[in-house]
């Protein structure tokens, strides 16, 4: 049965005639009777008895009254669950590289739970090819990503901030006597490595290849906070985002070498899945997404 032949149902009885419920539905008169016949001949019996003008429910009216209204109110109330924003209910499945999901996201996510604590919100971590992977086959609805800026034809992917990267090392570190550090004065060093994928560790890696630097891949961290420890202890030096490390610097516990990560700009970015239907839930996420974005970019 279709509901709006239900509601026109419920609305000739309330108003005892074909013609009113046709104003009061702001139909005409015949759509009203296409309808209530279209009721009757998928019930096999008719609904109304036409006597003297008037109309009267049969019995077969009669028993399927209850149940469309009851259909009516079930109706209303999903309409209203689903348009209520206090009411937002529902899931969604974030992916994020460890750096943003510490140093970007707890802002966002604190201030949807805040406004919308019935979503549940469930967080990936991995590297950005993996999560775009995700993202792609529908396991994900939106991955936040830092990486060169990148287009993809299956998704859609919207730069929200470009990110400095720096080259920290300890503050005593002898590399912080020099105006610039070039590549060539990084044979020898030690480096901590992000995880084998991370994008920007591809991109320094590419940048060192291209000046005959081959740094020893066997120190190999998937935490930034690891990494972060292991340079203030003196075991090495590190290219990483300076997101994670602003307050160490202002600390003293760390230093950034004068380096020029011109070549290895990434930004921070969100995907999704450009078939995929934008619910309430995610419609809602993205605009916190862009609004912090905004204080990011200021």
């Amino acid at each position: 049965m279709e509901s709006r032949h239900l509601f026109a149902f419920i609305v000739v009885v309330e108003t005892g005639s074909f013609t009113r419920a046709a104003q009061k539905l702001d139909y005409a008169q015949s759509s009203i009777t296409a309808q209530i016949q279209a009721l009757e001949t998928e019930i096999g019996q008719p609904l109304f008895d036409r006597i003297s003008k008037k109309i009267i429910l049969t019995d077969a009216g009669r028993r399927l009254l209850p149940f469309a209204q009851e259909i009516s109110r079930m109706h209303s109330l999903a309409q209203d669950a689903l348009r209520s924003e206090s009411e937002l209910t529902g899931s969604l499945r974030i992916g994020a590289p460890e750096s943003l999901a510490a140093f970007r996201l707890p802002g966002i996510i604190k201030e949807f739970r805040l406004k919308y604590p019935k979503v549940q919100i469930l967080l990936k971590p991995g590297a950005c090819w993996e999560l775009t992977d995700l993202v792609r086959s529908g396991e994900l609805d939106l991955a936040f990503l830092l990486q060169p800026e990148t287009e993809d034809k299956d998704l859609n992917i919207e730069t929200l901030v470009h990110e400095q990267m720096t080259l920290i090392a300890p503050p005593d570190h002898p590399l912080m006597s020099l105006s610039v550090v070039e590549p060539f004065h990084l044979k020898g060093e030690t480096i901590l490595h992000t995880e084998t994928g991370c994008s920007y560790r591809t991109l320094f890696e590419h940048h060192l290849n291209r000046h005959g630097v081959f740094p020893d891949p066997t120190l190999e961290f998937w935490s930034i906070e690891a990494i972060k420890q292991c340079v203030m202890a003196g075991l090495g030096i590190a290219f990483i985002p300076m997101i994670t490390v602003n307050n160490e610097l202002t600390e003293g516990k760390l230093t950034r070498l004068n380096w020029n990560d011109e070549s290895q700009r990434v930004a921070t970015q969100i995907a999704y899945h450009h078939k995929k239907w934008k619910s309430p839930v995610l419609t809602e996420f993205l605009k916190s997404v862009q609004k912090h974005a905004e204080k990011w970019s200021s």
